[in-house]
């Protein structure tokens, strides 16, 4: 390999050059998002349909609440937000098991594509504390292929989980 040694002058005359980028480009340049050309769409996850139960009711949240799940729905390709998608969670939480049908409910994304739904605090199931959620696309006029998430938590004792879908047009 053939690389000139780092010095103090190689080192000032890099970040001069950075400098330039700066100024030609606008500091916004540098904090700007990447674009999503290109983004791939999510692939439904092993075990993501587990208990589902199809055509939750879209509630405001799921019993008494503490903990939220978040998250973002965006079309695969140009990554637009999708507004008005309906995304159904369920999960075993301090209040029920995840296959009963009040630990059921699902939210509707806003205009910039993010949906946030509260609901009972996750426990572990199987050793794991995770929630399911589904993007389906019978209750969508098959718009977007199908796509079931099971995020898993670090711990149990977090109060919150995000799970983004990106969603190929079907």
């Amino acid at each position: 390999m053939n690389s000139a040694p780092q010095t103090r002058r190689t080192l000032l005359m890099a970040g001069g050059s950075a400098a330039g980028v700066v100024l030609a480009t606008g500091v916004s340049a540098l904090f700007a998002p990447a674009r999503a050309q290109g983004l791939a769409p999510t692939p439904t996850m092993q075990g993501g349909a587990n208990n589902y139960l199809p055509g939750a009711s879209v509630v405001e949240r799921i019993g008494r609440g503490g903990f939220w799940m978040t998250g973002t729905v965006r079309r695969a390709g140009d990554g637009a937000p999708l507004q008005g998608v309906r995304i159904q969670i369920w999960a075993h939480t301090t209040e029920g098991h995840e296959r009963d049908p009040e630990s059921h409910g699902a939210t509707l994304t806003d205009a910039d594509g993010v949906f946030r739904m509260e609901m009972p605090q996750i426990v572990p199931a199987f050793g794991q504390p995770h929630g399911h959620l589904a993007y389906d696309a019978d209750f969508d006029d098959k718009r977007f292929e199908t796509v079931f998430l099971r995020p898993v938590m670090r711990s149990a004792r977090e109060t919150n989980l995000s799970a983004h879908f990106v969603l190929r047009p079907a």
